[in-house]
């Protein structure tokens, strides 16, 4: 019988408008080194990933820069990256079809997420491993929520009590995953993560509870709080 193998996809075709600066987010420099080579590295150093697929922009001009300082033994290969993310993935994985087995496990994780934790990522496997469904890193929703009218005043409060933060990375079986995205293209939905599409397919992706300094890099402040998180973390490493 196959072992499953595990796969990354890391989509990074984004251009990061909110951040307002003049090269995507994934490329923004953080304690010397782009945003996404630490989201990479993470995912690399882990003994359990096989090799991980960057989809990128066919204009993107410094990606190649970022793969040449990888520091891996492991295949890190570029794919093409589509006007919306679950175009990006569903382009990675179309490449991992040629290496990799339908059942084999694949990670997505968002090339704007530089700290992620190697703890994080050894629970999200160990409780995945055979989970039928698989499912993703999420934080509950701690701050109060509000509902808005049209006029922008509330309408309503929300109960958080059954409401998470959607985290990456999220792990789903290559065919699963393939076949998800596939449909909900084709039924013209805009899927903003690959557990919505799992879910828009009839599954029940399971919530597996992460750090909650796995940040996404959306604006200027985020850079700031991403670079403290990672030179607290460093610091402990040392110690």
């Amino acid at each position: 019988m196959h072992s499953a193998r595990y796969w990354a996809i890391v989509p990074a075709a984004g251009i990061g408008k909110r951040m307002g600066s003049a090269i995507p987010k994934q490329y923004l420099p953080l304690l010397g080194r782009p945003v996404v080579a630490h989201a990479l590295t993470t995912l690399l150093q882990h003994p359990r990933i096989d090799g991980v697929v960057v989809a990128v922009d066919a204009k993107d001009e410094w990606w190649p820069a970022v793969a040449a300082n990888l520091d891996t033994a492991k295949p890190v290969l570029r794919a093409a990256g589509g006007a919306e993310r679950h175009h990006s993935v569903l382009n990675g994985l179309e490449m991992l079809r040629e290496r990799a087995a339908w059942s084999d496990w694949v990670l997505v994780h968002d090339a704007a997420r530089p700290c992620l934790s190697a703890a994080d990522l050894d629970r999200l496997l160990a409780e995945l491993a055979d989970d039928p469904v698989g499912g993703l890193l999420a934080v509950p929703v701690r701050d109060t929520l509000k509902q808005t009218d049209t006029a922008g005043r509330v309408a309503a409060t929300v109960d958080r009590s059954r409401l998470w933060h959607a985290l990456t990375p999220q792990m789903f079986r290559l065919g699963m995953l393939h076949d998800a995205l596939r449909a909900a293209l084709e039924r013209g939905l805009l899927v903003t993560d690959d557990a919505a599409a799992m879910e828009a397919a009839g599954f029940a992706p399971r919530l597996v509870e992460g750090r909650g300094d796995n940040l996404k890099i959306t604006r200027p402040e985020d850079l700031a709080l991403a670079e403290f998180f990672l030179a607290r973390r460093a610091v402990s490493v040392a110690g």
